[in-house]
């Protein structure tokens, strides 16, 4: 499945990252757990999403931290 605007697909996503987040969810709820593709684009929206993907994608760690000034934390581990 890929999404409209996005330049990988969620396989492709999937195949290639566990993806975590933590922090506070836009509710106040405190979250760390692994999500889907879909969920962190619920999350933080598309164009961030396409932001973080293409950076983890390029970064050569094993893991690719990116940070909200919200206060959340979304990890790419590598597979």
């Amino acid at each position: 499945m890929k999404y409209s605007t996005t330049t990988y697909t969620t396989t492709e996503i999937n195949r290639n990252f566990r993806i975590k987040v933590a922090g506070i969810d836009g509710n106040g709820n405190r979250i760390n757990t692994l999500v889907g593709v879909s969920r962190l684009i619920k999350l933080i929206g598309e164009d961030l999403f396409n932001k973080f993907v293409k950076r983890a994608f390029d970064c050569m760690l094993d893991v690719c931290v990116c940070k909200l000034r919200r206060g959340l934390k979304v990890s790419f581990y590598n597979k």
